[in-house]
């Protein structure tokens, strides 16, 4: 009996795109109309999972892929300003020693998950890593993680947070949070900018290719953006039109790799995976308390900094409630930086000792 994978392996190659536009499309927009963080990856992943498991054979080139890894290194490179880096050397003991804690729990909770066999190699690592789900994915596929599993992990701990973030501010303020960004597609940006943006990225991954540095193509680019941002030669312009493809490129790679048997894997892990989530919150929640008790910041902006990870929804759900926004997004970028610097060296720990075939 004809089945829908031998349906869909009988489609040439452009319809077979032309059907995962489409998809795409509708993924996409449904994400965004609901107000999830991270639509413009979670819809073409969804899209990509679909036609996989039902026999498409089709990827996107390595060259696109890489590229959109430079982009988001610049992205995150965005966040990095001058009143954000003013916020932490105020009182940078507090910011290290918070972030540390929670950055040490998600690696246990990391351990846990590869010593129990909960997920196979270091794909519990990096899905537990709090912050930078799409730079996380990227970096995974680097260090040769389980890519598809690690974004079912960092997006739905994504997805939880940005839920919860918004219950707690309507609770506190009295109403919902609105974490559905907008995107400014017609805008045009200032082109001398933009273009030293696209040198700043191109520079930067061609140099992190050069010194080899671990995710060269992504870390190379936030590092001279950084770098140029804060010391204020130049504000990056990354219009979201640009931002956008990037995304789409990311969830198309994560989700043409699916097959039947890693998706019902991810299905079987999903308590354990949603425990580890829950366990995570809570500890940064507590963690916000003792922040409040001991320094006097109001609840809201303690538990919206201490969150872990979703920064992009963080950020929008602290501009709609009465909060310290540069305090929250202080820390928020100083959990990406921490993220940045331990994660390659704690995945290649617990590669050598609990490593399994995929």
């Amino acid at each position: 009996m004809p089945t829908a994978p031998l349906l869909l392996s009988q489609i040439d190659r452009p319809r077979l795109w032309l059907l995962l536009s489409a998809l795409t499309v509708l993924t996409t927009g449904l994400f965004e109309w609901m107000g999830l963080p991270g639509a413009f990856l979670l819809g073409p992943m969804i899209a990509g999972i679909v036609v996989a498991i039902n026999g498409a054979t089709i990827g996107v080139p390595g060259a696109a892929f890489r590229v959109a890894q430079a982009i988001i290194g610049a992205m995150i490179a965005s966040s990095f300003t001058r009143g954000i880096l003013a916020s932490f050397l105020d009182d940078w003991a507090l910011f290290l020693g918070v972030t540390l804690a929670c950055v040490a729990l998600s690696g246990v909770i990391g351990w846990a998950i590869c010593r129990w066999r909960v997920l196979p190699g270091t794909a519990g690592i990096w899905g537990s890593t709090p912050g930078a789900a799409s730079a996380m994915v990227v970096m995974a596929e680097e260090f040769g993680a389980d890519v598809r599993l690690v974004a079912f992990m960092q997006y739905l701990r994504v997805a939880c947070i940005a839920v919860t973030a918004s219950l707690v501010t309507h609770v506190f303020v009295g109403r919902a949070a609105d974490t559905a960004p907008v995107h400014a597609w017609l805008v045009v940006p200032h082109w001398a900018p933009f273009a030293q943006t696209l040198g700043v990225v191109a520079a930067g991954a061609g140099l992190g290719v050069l010194l080899r540095l671990p995710s060269g193509v992504l870390i190379g680019p936030m590092i001279a953006g950084a770098v140029a941002q804060l010391s204020g030669w130049l504000t990056l312009e990354l219009p979201a039109w640009l931002l956008a493809p990037a995304f789409v490129t990311v969830g198309w790679v994560v989700g043409l790799r699916f097959t039947r048997g890693v998706l019902l894997h991810a299905l079987r892990s999903l308590p354990y995976i949603l425990a580890s989530i829950v366990l995570l919150m809570a500890f940064c929640a507590v963690l916000a308390w003792l922040l409040a008790r001991l320094r006097g910041i109001d609840m809201l902006t303690a538990y919206l900094a201490t969150s872990p990870g979703g920064a992009d929804s963080i950020a929008i759900i602290a501009a709609s409630a009465n909060v310290d926004q540069p305090f929250v997004m202080a820390f928020q970028t100083v959990r990406l930086f921490v993220v940045f610097l331990a994660g390659p060296a704690l995945a290649r720990a617990v590669a050598r000792r609990y490593a399994q075939p995929a």
